[in-house]
């Protein structure tokens, strides 16, 4: 997945990041000499404070691909608009077969998301938020859906520098 070269955050040791497992499959390979199991592992990592990145690992044993996923991860760190604990506007994304609906939230809302969306939400730093998952359940096409939605979300800044208007017009008039 092509990320936004503008949102892209280089990790640093000043960010503490913090890593969720989102998901661990099991692959088996069948040969004449039996089966081979290897592993691969979702993980997505955050700062729960706008900064976001998800990875892929894949390994012969669970710890090796989490590793790696964790690795991955952190080459692929974005930033996400958060205002307030909530998102701008609301936005609808496909990812493959995934299909996922974000709308931003009031004040103690609390994030209502399932599984593989909560991971990604909650690193970004989102406290607020209505989330709904549509199509497939698929964790790999659900957390690069949930992190596509939040990529083509603009606060009103961003607009506002888009359209060559200086902020100190759009609030004061």
């Amino acid at each position: 997945m092509k990320l936004a070269e503008n949102k892209r955050v280089k990790a640093s040791s000043d960010i503490e990041l913090k890593d969720r497992l989102v998901a661990v499959q099991r692959v088996v390979k069948v040969t004449k000499g039996g089966r081979t199991f290897r592993f691969s592992a979702i993980v997505v990592v955050g700062d729960e404070q706008s900064i976001v990145g998800i990875g892929l690992g894949k390994s012969n044993d669970v710890a090796t691909a989490i590793a790696k996923g964790i690795e991955s991860a952190k080459k692929n760190l974005v930033k996400i608009p958060v205002i307030n604990g909530t998102i701008p506007h609301e936005q609808f994304t496909k990812f493959g077969g995934a299909q996922v609906f974000i709308k931003p939230a009031s004040s103690g809302t609390g994030v209502k998301a399932g599984g593989a969306m909560r991971a990604v939400i909650e690193s970004a730093g989102i406290k607020n938020i209505l989330a709904k998952s549509k199509g497939s359940s698929n964790p790999h096409n659900l957390v690069k859906a949930t992190l596509k939605a939040l990529l083509e979300l603009r606060d009103a800044r961003t607009i506002a520098n888009q359209r060559g208007i200086s902020m100190d017009r759009v609030f004061n008039g």
